[in-house]
């Protein structure tokens, strides 16, 4: 059954990215980037729809040249939900963005010149009520703090990033949020927890150039976790060298281990033994992805034998655990109904499916009712 988080979250001031509200007591955005061709609209549509459908709150796309933002004139006419527009050097740019709907802009001050064009930036900004977000990162550091330094720290990053903060700070602009990233986990998470204490503007999360989809997942779980067990942390994105769509999952993966967001199915599934009266990862294999789908925060339990499950099964919503002759599942932490192996996955799959929809109307009608 469903607990609150015993984390108390960093309170930050609140900004809306479109309709989504960053910071505050919003909940935890989780965001990724698109890779394709900005201006192969068609391919970066494709994709931002299908981050839409796996939960994204938001997501990013760079736009480095005129022609990728005549591009994304287009792309943000085809899709509803928010975009950041990634830009750097060319403050042009961000001012035709600015006018064609962008929902942020991601820049560095710093590198958009001088500061007449960082001024023509910030007032386009302010006038179309966009936000704009500060990404400091460990690989592209400014040369004399290098210096300074010696090499990247989370000192080095703090005070890059209060460089650009200054300059918006000087033309009253507040609507922003920060990130500071650095592929090393103990620099992300040192740099995270120094600004924390320093400024009250929401803070994006994130490891970046993690690495592959396992490394990369294990290295953002850990570094992102940190961060948000200190009640760090108001937007993540967990960056993988794989398919977008993979960093939302594991962002909410992370989220609800947490208990920080609740969206779609939290199974809870032993590793597997030879007490096993079914063949476990088949059977989670099987139902991770038929219930890739579903939205409305459910907790399944998958257990192979009678040893630990009928606990597990008591504790989730729907629970299914091994049993001779025949399996049990339990429905509202009470046992419901035997099913033997044959088309085991067809009727849990059903018995889920029905589960989120008696929950979904209950949650529609609080909503209503609110």
């Amino acid at each position: 059954m469903h607990q609150e988080s015993p984390i108390v979250r960093r309170k930050s001031k609140q900004i809306m990215v479109g309709n989504v509200p960053v910071g505050g007591d919003a909940p935890i955005a989780v965001q990724s980037m698109t890779n394709t061709e900005t201006c192969d609209v068609q391919a970066t549509v494709g994709q931002i729809k299908s981050l839409q459908d796996a939960g994204a709150d938001i997501v990013r796309v760079s736009v480095p040249s005129m022609d990728a933002a005549e591009a994304f004139r287009e792309i943000r006419r085809q899709v509803t939900i928010p975009l950041v527009a990634d830009i750097h050097f060319d403050y042009k740019i961000a001012l035709k963005v600015a006018e064609y709907g962008v929902d942020c802009l991601r820049i560095n001050p710093g590198n958009i010149g001088r500061e007449d064009r960082v001024a023509a930036v910030i007032s386009a900004a302010r006038d179309n009520g966009i936000p704009i977000r500060i990404g400091v990162n460990a690989g592209s550091l400014e040369k004399d703090l290098q210096k300074k330094y010696g090499e990247p720290t989370p000192a080095a990053l703090v005070e890059s990033a209060m460089r650009h903060i200054d300059i918006l700070d000087r033309h009253n602009f507040d609507q922003y949020k920060i990130s500071l990233k650095a592929s090393d986990v103990f620099m992300a998470v040192g740099a995270y927890r120094l600004i924390a204490k320093q400024i009250e503007q929401p803070l994006h999360l994130g490891i970046t150039e993690a690495g592959g989809f396992r490394s990369g997942a294990v290295k953002s779980a850990i570094g992102l976790g940190m961060l948000l067990m200190d009640g760090i942390g108001d937007t993540i994105r967990v960056s993988l060298a794989a398919d977008p769509v993979q960093e939302i999952k594991v962002g909410f993966d992370i989220l609800k281990s947490l208990r920080l967001r609740s969206k779609g199915v939290n199974f809870i599934a032993c590793p597997s033994c030879s007490r096993q009266n079914f063949d476990v990862i088949k059977t989670m294999n099987e139902l991770e992805m038929r219930l890739e789908d579903v939205q409305t925060p459910i907790d399944v339990a998958v257990i192979g034998c009678v040893v630990n499950g009928p606990g597990e099964a008591r504790e989730a919503d729907v629970g299914l655990t091994g049993g001779s002759p025949n399996n049990l599942i339990y429905l509202g932490g009470k046992p419901d109904h035997k099913a033997d192996n044959v088309g085991l996955v067809d009727h849990f799959e059903q018995v889920i499916r029905a589960q989120v929809k008696t929950r979904q109307a209950a949650l529609d009608a609080l909503i209503v009712k609110a």
